[in-house]
């Protein structure tokens, strides 16, 4: 498979603000590394409100999205459907495929094959299949893009809580240092101005920005090393990458990331 001259990463995610909790600070180190960033919600955030409708919702957090990756410095890429109704299906998977062939990325940062909620884990399945049939010629996208033969490397964030969906909990592979972040990632997320009331109400959050740096200060202790981290587990290869492909692991750093030995 071909390599890029210009790198490129791509954070898909399922909701306005997931990526601002788990992705952003290694999108941010890729961006210092010199890869060009693009930012993907799949659905777009219509239930997440109490007070608005629906079309509203969507509208308000639209522009919430939009602001926080413009303050990335990442491409905005609008969303494909409502909340709830990411499935596994023909449509979404044939719009998700077309934005991977116009981006054409070397790294795709997306959720856990296994999470808290059902958005997330189709986002993550919708994710893996259109990078796989990136290369197809025969698999048609909407809109139409032309195939692309990029070596891509599949990166899976933690679920949220750090606990797949039977309470097992998940250590990541690679943790990549967010310490020096917290700022910036709290910024991103402060965006999302509607969602404050929203996760207090019905998830009991006190504050989304303190459950921010929990959650980043819990990847710390798991990594041994860093006081905040982001935690990733690479994907098998086959069909995407060569065996020992690791983009993420070489664009950063030593002292930005850690590999789990254990």
């Amino acid at each position: 498979m071909s390599k890029q001259t210009s790198p490129r990463a791509i954070a898909i995610a399922a909701h306005p603000d997931d990526i601002e909790f788990s992705m952003a600070g290694t999108l941010i180190r890729l961006r210092n590394a010199g890869y060009e960033i693009h930012y993907l919600n799949v659905a777009n955030g219509c239930c997440g409100s109490t007070e608005f409708d629906p079309v509203e919702t969507a509208s308000i957090r639209r522009a919430e999205a939009m602001q926080a990756a413009v303050a990335m410095g990442a491409t905005f890429h609008e969303s494909l459907c409502n909340d709830l109704e990411v499935f596994y299906g023909e449509d979404l998977l044939r719009q998700l495929a077309s934005v991977i062939r116009r981006v054409d990325p070397s790294i795709v940062l997306t959720h856990s094959p296994a999470d808290y909620m059902e958005d997330h884990t189709n986002t993550c399945r919708l994710a893996v299949t259109a990078v796989f049939a990136r290369g197809m010629p025969n698999f048609r996208v909407t809109p139409v893009g032309e195939p692309v033969e990029t070596s891509v490397t599949i990166y899976h964030a933690q679920p949220y809580s750090n606990f797949d969906p039977l309470r097992q909990p998940v250590v990541p592979d690679l943790f990549v240092d967010v310490s020096d972040l917290q700022d910036d990632k709290r910024r991103f997320l402060a965006c999302h101005v509607s969602q404050k009331q929203w996760l207090d109400e019905s998830q009991g959050l006190d504050s989304y920005l303190q459950t921010l740096r929990e959650l980043d200060t819990q990847v710390g202790k798991l990594s041994q090393k860093f006081a905040c981290a982001e935690g990733w587990r690479r994907r098998l290869h086959l069909g995407f990458s060569g065996p020992n492909d690791d983009p993420l692991r070489d664009a950063l750093q030593e002292d930005h990331i850690e590999v789990n030995s254990g």
